[in-house]
């Protein structure tokens, strides 16, 4: 499989996160998909809350499972003397730690970044927060759709003069934050490898999400002003768009380029204009409501039958349940099944564009492996002990 060497490639990174939900999580993931040995430090009362989000199967929350594999879970009271010094003691073996708390939480837990790096020089400690480390909303509460709101990303969804449109999926969690960190903590072992020195990166969600607009902003900065629904990539260009077929199936027609808007229209039986490419909003208007009329004269699987005898950017807008089926997803192996642990039973996955996992180890039950991994981090048996103690 393509860029199964990368599964690999981080072998012998040890990487300490302590985030929940979702940015961390999936980013530690994809760095265990790398081969890294990632340890999931949990709050022995309630672990990652991600674990009690339903729907479930065996007991265990479906997204949990879905980006929780080939880790590890110990548990540890942090908030407990024994609990830091033995995160303490693990950081001076470890490369990564990756949080997800409000900015300034590890300083009050004594875990901050002067801290770690006190006990290793070269510990990276990734970040990731709703607005920054820094700034005036650096302690104020937020999800994803407010991210997505101040970056601009909001914005641009929808129909002209219509209401934003809330995305299908967290745009400011997975790609703002989750996909940015990664970046910034390969980057970071990098330049380690050449000055010995760890970093701490500072990874704002909302300015994760605001870099997707990085496009659009070029065109502010020459005196356009961008609007959702208005725009070639957003619904402004009928050429570019989402229509309906005759069994409320719909089809993504993509025909930007010339070529590929001659080839569209002579599928579905329109005069080939090339001039309604560069027609005004009015006009565009026009020649929406007359390639839609068309689209919902045939069902979805008779254009997509008549559509692929012609090069011109049209694919059926799939449904979250059909995606394991494509041929192109079960060509490319996206799907797999994996061992989801006791009482569980299989699990599918998605692998990532990097590539699947190396015989990848079940998403881990809430301190599974604490003394395992206490042991092999070399903590001493009175602190293991006084460590794994029960909560009061």
């Amino acid at each position: 499989m393509a860029n199964a060497a990368l599964a690999e490639a981080l072998r012998g990174v040890r990487v300490l996160d302590l985030s929940r939900l979702l940015p961390g999580p999936l980013l530690s993931m994809v760095l265990a998909d790398l081969g890294a040995d990632v340890v999931k430090v949990e709050d022995p009362r309630l672990g990652d809350y991600l674990r009690a989000f339903p729907p479930m199967k065996g007991g265990v929350a479906g997204r949990y499972l879905a980006i929780n594999r080939g880790k590890r879970s110990l548990t540890l009271d942090l908030k407990s003397e024994a609990g830091r010094a033995a995160l303490l003691h693990m950081v001076a073996r470890a490369d990564v730690v990756i949080e997800s708390f409000r900015p300034g939480v590890l300083d009050k837990l004594g875990l901050g970044y002067d801290v770690l790096a006190e006990r290793n020089p070269a510990i990276i400690l990734c970040s990731i927060s709703g607005y920054g480390q820094t700034g005036p909303y650096v302690h104020r509460a937020g999800h994803d759709l407010n991210y997505i709101a101040l970056a601009g990303v909001l914005g641009m969804t929808g129909v002209r003069d219509g209401a934003p449109v809330m995305p299908g999926v967290q745009i400011a969690d997975l790609a703002g934050g989750a996909l940015w960190s990664a970046t910034g903590i390969l980057a970071a072992l990098f330049a380690r490898t050449r000055t010995g020195r760890g970093a701490h990166l500072d990874i704002s969600m909302t300015e994760g999400a605001l870099s997707l607009l990085i496009a659009e902003l070029g065109n502010l900065d020459c005196g356009a002003q961008p609007r959702r629904g208005a725009e070639l990539l957003n619904g402004g260009a009928a050429c570019y768009g989402v229509y309906r077929t005759k069994d409320d199936r719909y089809l993504a027609v993509g025909a930007l380029e010339p070529k590929f808007y001659l080839a569209f229209n002579t599928a579905i039986g329109r005069p080939q204009n090339l001039a309604e490419l560069a027609g005004t909003p009015a006009q565009q208007e026009q020649t929406r409501a007359e390639i839609a009329a068309r689209l919902a004269e045939r069902p979805l699987a008779e254009w997509l039958t008549i559509l692929a005898a012609h090069d011109c950017c049209c694919e059926p807008v799939l449904e979250i349940s059909e995606l394991a089926e494509h041929p192109l997803h079960r060509a490319r192996e996206l799907f797999f099944t994996m061992d989801g642990g006791d009482g569980v039973g299989p699990i599918s996955q998605v692998r990532t564009p990097l590539g699947a996992p190396h015989a990848p180890t079940p998403p881990p039950r809430l301190g599974q492996h604490s003394r395992q991994i206490l042991e092999e981090y070399g903590l001493p048996a009175d602190d293991l002990e006084a460590a794994l103690a029960p909560v009061r």
